[in-house]
C-alpha cells in the first residue's frame, strides 16, 4: 500500500504530525502489539494537547505535557510515553520544523508505583509450586506452567509449541514462532531474530513430553485446542490458585520466566548463556532486567575474591 504524506508546516498541530509520523516510520515496521502502544500514546497526545502546534513545542510546553500525563501514570509509564514522543520530535527537529530540542533536560515524574506482584520465586518456592501441579495424562494448563518454569519461554512462545518443535534425541525444543493469543489466533513471527533458538531440556521434561505428545498432530499447537482461545489472564488465574495453595508469593506467567532466569543466574550460569536461552536481543537486555540479581552475585564474588587473596599469605 502506498501512503501519501502531506507536507508538514510549522503551524500544524503536533498530534497530527505525530499521527503522520507513525504511518510513515512505524506502520508495518514494528509488531502489532508495539504499534498499539504508539497508538495509545497518540490518543493521550490528542487528549492532553489537542491545540499544541509544532511551532509552539518548546521546553515549557513539552514539560507541561509530560507533567499532565504523569498525573495519571507511574514514572516508568511516563518514561515510555516520553520516549515514544521523542522519536517524532527528533525527526521534526531534523526537518527544521522546530528550532531546539524541547525534550532536553525534561524531568520525568509520575505517581508512586502500585504494589506489584513478586517478580520471581526462590528455588524452594518454585519446588513448592511445581508440587501443586496436577500433571495428568492430558495436556492441561498445568503442563504449560511446568514448561515455562523449565524453559523460561514467553507466554506467546509456549502457546506456539508444536510436537514437531521437540527433538527428543538431542533434548532440545526449537522456538521459531509465537501464537497470536491477543488476536484471532494463528502463528506469528518471534519477537526478534534472537528469539529464534533451541532450548536444552532436562531428561525428566523430555520423558514427560515424549509420552504426552507422541500421538498429536505434528504441526498443531499442543496447548491450544482447535477453534478455542487461550487467555493470559485465565492461565494467570490458574497459576495464582496454585501459588495460594502452595503458600508462596503470587506471580504471573511472566514471573515464571523471571524465576527461570534468576535460578540460572544464582546457579552461576553466565549472563550470555541466560540471554541466549531467553531469546533476548542483546546481553544488555538481560543485564538491565536482572541488574538486582547481578549486583547481588557481584557482592558474593567480591567476598570470594577477598577470601582467595587473604589465603595467599596464610
Amino acid at each position: 500500500m502506498t501512503t501519501t504524506f502531506i507536507t508538514t508546516k510549522r503551524t500544524d498541530l503536533f498530534h497530527q504530525y505525530y499521527s503522520n509520523w507513525l504511518i510513515i516510520y512505524k506502520e508495518g515496521s514494528i509488531r502489532d502489539v508495539t504499534m498499539k502502544k504508539y497508538r495509545l500514546t497518540e490518543s493521550w497526545l490528542k487528549k492532553l494537547a489537542p491545540d499544541l502546534r509544532i511551532v509552539d513545542l518548546d521546553r515549557i510546553a513539552y514539560q507541561k505535557l509530560i507533567n499532565d500525563y504523569a498525573e495519571n501514570h507511574e514514572r516508568q509509564t511516563t518514561m515510555d510515553f516520553h520516549h515514544q514522543l521523542k522519536g517524532a520530535i527528533i525527526d521534526a527537529l531534523d526537518e527544521g520544523l522546530i528550532d531546539r530540542d524541547p525534550t532536553r533536560k525534561v524531568i520525568i515524574k509520575g505517581k508512586p508505583p502500585s504494589q506489584k506482584k513478586a517478580k520471581y520465586l526462590s528455588r524452594y518456592e518454585l519446588q513448592k509450586l511445581l508440587a501443586q501441579l496436577k500433571l495428568t495424562e492430558q495436556l492441561t494448563m498445568d503442563w504449560l506452567i511446568l514448561l515455562v518454569a523449565k524453559t523460561g519461554l514467553r507466554f506467546s512462545e509456549a502457546l506456539a509449541v508444536t510436537p514437531k518443535d521437540f527433538d527428543f534425541l538431542h533434548q532440545t525444543l526449537s522456538i521459531d514462532k509465537t501464537w497470536n493469543y491477543k488476536g484471532e489466533g494463528g502463528f506469528l513471527p518471534t519477537k526478534n531474530r534472537s528469539s529464534i533458538r533451541k532450548i536444552k531440556l532436562d531428561w525428566q521434561t523430555v520423558i514427560q513430553f515424549f509420552t504426552l505428545i507422541k500421538n498429536l498432530p505434528p504441526q498443531k499447537p499442543i496447548f491450544v485446542p482447535p477453534k478455542k482461545k487461550i487467555y493470559n489472564s485465565t492461565v494467570n488465574d490458574i497459576l495464582e490458585r496454585h501459588c495460594i495453595k502452595a503458600d508462596i508469593p503470587i506471580i504471573s506467567m511472566h514471573g515464571l520466566r523471571h524465576t527461570h532466569a534468576s535460578l540460572l543466574l544464582f546457579s552461576d550460569v553466565s549472563v550470555a548463556s541466560v540471554a541466549r536461552r531467553l531469546g533476548h536481543s542483546s546481553i544488555n537486555t538481560t543485564q538491565r532486567t536482572y541488574l538486582h540479581i547481578i549486583r547481588e552475585l557481584e557482592s558474593k564474588d567480591i567476598d570470594l575474591i577477598m577470601r582467595s587473596l587473604s589465603s595467599l599469605l596464610s
